[in-house]
């Protein structure tokens, strides 16, 4: 049990509705049997017994008999009762009734919408003659947090407007839901307004909403007007979620890509200085007088996590090797929880496992990251051969959702501190983020007692598509030569693992300034050498197969299931696969620097060269890259076949047939390759001495008329000579 966990909440003292019922149990036995009770009453009559509701009464024999009762369980995961419900801060306003929707894979990939170029851009007034159907009034009650309740606001909710015409009815006041007001500006058109994060005024990017009182066959026109970022993936072809009740029911068909003439773009509706973005979307609901919802990405919410928790605890199979407790407690008094994955100690050898580090949904409207996080625990706790390995082989610490608070009041990135979580783990504000320093204090722990081979946390990215890593990356590269390309070698296997989904040129290692309090830095300073965040997009995949396509939560879900797949090959006792990927990063730099020339080499080419694309900050990618095109090449070339390591015995016979087997196509593939760069450095060095000559003829000509002619000419560099010449 964590320090934080035994701290009692002294801000809020409500007592649940399991404690209530028991003590009125308690006084009602006792009123009526007290006479019978002499050595209860006695008890109870003294001064220095205190008054408490931990006392049952068993009517045994004849009698009433006291017992303690049983004590709760303290990590909070338990197979014979209810789990810990979930709490909200105390202003903000909860429905009773319970959103669920079903697990659904589309038959095929959903694809990208192409645009025509005529979609229009809807501008709106502030004017007051429209009519208001949604508001959410109770977003801007407090500050700054004060305490949370059970189920959020106790008073009399306010309901949303009849439908006494055709209007639909919005609602969002659910977990996860954000949306904060909506304007019906036409008969079938309304503007929408998303809800900041509490305690923030900005990060308006996640919605999450209920729509009822629908007509089929009927155009609508939705337009959200007060998103933040310039740039946005529902530019490049991404469409949002849509899911039908009637559907599901009917169907059995659950969230889908829908919508038309799809445009984001910038609006006239500013705040401060600050310019406001709108999305606006056409659709047809397919029935009529049916409940209906849109979203960003496809909902992962806490109770979801509660009840995946619930069922692992309660299989007798899984429990065994799946240890679930509680980290800590958040702000509002939520459950943090930490999975302990390794199978039971066999022998003194066992101890000396190595650790391997997952987190996940620091930012809460990346739901995308739940999804990869579910896909891995699957994996990893199913009964193949390849799970047992892993098992067997490293301790897995997994905390599947750091940031619970911002999942359950539908924020996009931030805690109910109002601050982004993963830019404080360096605060010693334990009170303030609890979440994040006590999984630094976990980590650190953990790093006296084993070796951590690996830390990787799972985000969501809004402006990029596919999927890919940030890593870290030394200062003085020139001493750790061989450390710094290794340091890219487990996200080059995972894109080979998973080539329609993984770019490893969209990958960047660099540890920049205003990061330096993101977990994957922290991490790696504290002596992690493979630290990474793995970045999913909630658009698609611009490779492969699934070009042009959308993810689906199976997707997702698959990527947990190649990164395991990737841990094998990484940590492979026939080391082929590693030392195979180790050259091609080798070939990469000297490939990019034959581009560069030597004026460049103290940067490194490999970051240079991956660094065309991403960035930390979201920013759009550029497809008309060169080096990009190569490497995007050079990483396909040799992708073979994953093998299904039965035990490590059949993976230790088979290491010296594989490494011969590599040598002799090594020595082929290397063989073909000094050739080939021997005439390409030929090639070059003509090309060179042809430009030098032509250059020094250009500069004696001009020399001459200069001193003919009395003029000063202004000349390039010989630098960039070489490149125009190039």
């Amino acid at each position: 049990m964590s320090e934080g966990s035994e701290k009692e909440d002294t801000s809020d003292r409500t007592i649940s509705d399991d404690d209530e019922s028991d003590e009125d149990s308690f006084i009602k036995f006792f009123d009526e049997d007290i006479r019978e009770c002499t050595l209860l009453t006695d008890a109870l009559g003294d001064p220095f017994f205190p008054r408490t509701n931990q006392i049952l009464l068993e009517y045994q024999l004849g009698r009433w008999v006291p017992r303690l009762r049983e004590p709760r369980d303290l990590y909070g995961v338990s197979s014979s009762g209810p789990l810990s419900p979930t709490r909200w801060p105390y202003h903000c306003e909860v429905i009773n009734e319970k959103v669920h929707h079903i697990d659904w894979t589309p038959f095929f990939p959903e694809p990208v919408y192409i645009p025509t170029g005529l979609e229009i851009e809807p501008t709106y007034s502030n004017s007051k003659e429209n009519t208001v159907v949604y508001l959410a009034e109770d977003t801007y009650k407090e500050p700054c947090f004060v305490y949370s309740r059970v189920g959020g606001n106790r008073t009399p909710l306010k309901q949303p407007a009849d439908s006494c015409d055709n209007t639909l009815i919005f609602e969002a006041r659910f977990e996860s839901g954000n949306l904060q007001k909506v304007v019906k500006v036409a008969e079938y058109e309304y503007q929408l307004t998303l809800r900041p994060d509490l305690f923030t005024n900005k990060h308006t990017q996640w919605f999450y909403f209920q729509v009822t009182n629908t007509q089929a066959a009927t155009l609508y026109r939705f337009t959200i007007v007060n998103f933040t970022k310039p740039a946005s993936l529902y530019n490049r072809g991404m469409r949002p979620l849509f899911y039908s009740e009637k559907e599901a029911q009917s169907h059995h068909i659950g969230w889908q890509r829908t919508g038309d003439q799809i445009k984001y773009y910038k609006n006239n509706l500013g705040q401060e200085g600050r310019p406001f973005f709108s999305l606006t979307w056409t659709c047809q609901f397919p029935h009529s007088q049916d409940t209906c919802y849109f979203a960003h990405c496809y909902p992962y919410t806490y109770s979801n996590l509660q009840d995946y928790l619930s069922a692992v605890n309660s299989d007798p199979v899984r429990s065994q090797f799946c240890k679930i407790r509680v980290l800590c407690h958040t702000l509002a008094r939520n459950m943090v929880y930490v999975l302990t994955i390794t199978s039971p100690l066999k022998n003194p050898d066992s101890s000396k496992r190595q650790a391997v580090i997952l987190t996940a949904r620091v930012h809460p409207g990346e739901t995308n990251s739940s999804w990869m996080m579910k896909g891995f625990l699957d994996y990893l706790l199913g009964d193949s051969s390849d799970a047992q390995l892993l098992r067997d082989t490293f301790v897995f610490k997994v905390v599947p959702m750091l940031n619970p608070d911002g999942v359950i009041v539908g924020n996009y990135r931030c805690s109910l501190s109002g601050r982004d979580l993963n830019r404080n783990y360096t605060s010693l504000m334990k009170e303030s983020f609890p979440a994040v320093w006590y999984t630094r204090n976990m980590i650190h722990r953990l790093m006296e007692k084993r070796e951590v081979i690996l830390y990787c946390d799972l985000h969501g990215h809004s402006r990029k598509e596919n999927i890919f890593m940030y890593g870290c990356n030394g200062s003085d590269q020139s001493k750790t030569k061989s450390l710094y390309l290794q340091q890219r070698i487990f996200p080059l296997m995972l894109s080979k693992n998973c080539p329609d989904k993984f770019s490893f040129p969209a990958c960047k290692f660099k540890v920049q300034k205003s990061k330096e309090g993101t977990g994957r830095v922290v991490m790696w300073k504290m002596g992690i050498r493979n630290s990474f965040t793995m970045e999913a997009t909630f658009c698609g995949s611009t490779l492969g197969n699934k070009r042009g396509t959308h993810f689906s939560t199976r997707d997702l879900e698959s990527i947990g299931y190649h990164f395991c797949d990737s841990l094998l090959d990484y940590c492979d006792p026939d080391r082929s696969k590693y030392y195979q990927c180790l050259k091609e990063l080798e070939e990469m730099e000297k490939h990019i620097s034959l581009e560069k020339g030597p004026e460049d080499s103290d940067t490194s080419v490999i970051e240079n060269s991956l660094d065309l694309e991403s960035s930390s900050r979201g920013s759009d990618s550029s497809d008309s890259n060169d080096c990009e095109t190569y490497l995007l090449q050079l990483t396909s070339q040799v992708t073979n076949k994953k093998k299904h390591l039965k035990t490590k015995k059949e993976r230790n016979t088979a290491m010296a047939s594989c490494q011969n087997a590599t040598k002799e196509v090594y020595g082929e593939e290397n063989k073909q390759q000094r050739l080939g760069e021997a005439a390409s450095n030929k090639k070059a060095r003509t090309a060179r001495k042809a430009s030098n000559c032509l250059l020094k003829t250009y500069l004696r000509c001009a020399s001459q008329l200069q001193k003919r002619s009395k003029r000063i000419y202004s000349f390039p560099k010989q630098k960039d000579w070489h490149e125009l010449d190039r």
